[in-house]
């Protein structure tokens, strides 16, 4: 006796019969694949980390990481401390990279305190502050690491997105953009302003480092702000701990 494939009860049972095949597939996949996605993820955060301290394979134009094979011994070699401040407590921590500052983020949105990673690294005699920071683009989530000395001026920083327009937003993570902010203050008169980019700077070579404000991307006024106020809203939960250096 032949099945009638035209039945609404058997479109309903092999569409189901199907979903529940594909969803096991992709499960398996998923699980099978997550070790090699956490590895990559984590990969990825070292090399960030270390490319915003100045330890990368840069040439004259091209931002370039620290090559895969060498980016755990690099990282070991200088980040000296992870820590991780949480209210008024720092406390050390070798995991402090694998922090998902999106979920912090909501913690701190429910009322929580939430914890905020920083890396100290050292590099040719110097000591670099290296902090992460997330926030929202044109388009979708914006995010970067940024490396300080002790009185919060840059020294490096790496900016990356998720979403934003090829060729304007985009290039947030464009060598001549994040070079602009090496030597730009955070701190003026004694209080945190941040770094605004800036239509209307008015200094395209960069060479005032003191005036809070590095040059816009033509075409990408939203990715900007975005980023500004990342900068801003981020950076300035790091005040009290460098406060506490100056007075160490």
């Amino acid at each position: 006796m032949s099945k009638n494939t035209d039945s609404n009860s058997y479109t309903l049972l092999f569409a189901t019969g199907m979903v529940i095949v594909v969803g096991a597939i992709l499960a398996f996949f998923a699980s099978s694949l997550k070790p090699t996605i956490d590895e990559n993820k984590r990969i990825e955060k070292q090399q960030n980390i270390l490319y915003a301290m100045g330890v990368n394979e840069n040439d004259e134009t091209s931002a370039i990481f620290v090559s895969k094979d060498k980016v755990a011994a690099e990282f070991s070699k200088y980040i000296k401390k992870q820590l991780v401040i949480k209210g008024t407590d720092v406390t050390k921590d070798a995991k402090a990279y694998l922090i998902d500052l999106k979920k912090e983020q909501t913690l701190a949105k429910e009322g929580k305190v939430r914890r905020l990673p920083l890396f100290v690294g050292e590099k040719d005699g110097k000591t670099f502050y290296i902090a992460p920071i997330r926030g929202k683009g044109l388009w979708d989530a914006v995010w970067g690491y940024v490396a300080m000395d002790a009185n919060m001026v840059v020294q490096g920083a790496y900016f990356d997105h998720k979403g934003e327009t090829a060729g304007l937003g985009a290039n947030i993570k464009q060598r001549y953009f994040m070079d602009d902010f090496i030597g730009e203050h955070l701190m003026k008169d004694g209080s945190f302003k941040g770094i605004a980019i800036s239509k209307s700077n008015n200094d395209p070579k960069n060479e005032d480092k003191t005036d809070n404000e590095v040059d816009a991307i033509a075409g990408a006024t939203i990715t900007g702000d975005g980023v500004s106020a990342m900068i801003k809203s981020e950076l300035k939960k790091y005040v009290s701990f460098f406060n506490t250096l100056k007075t160490n």
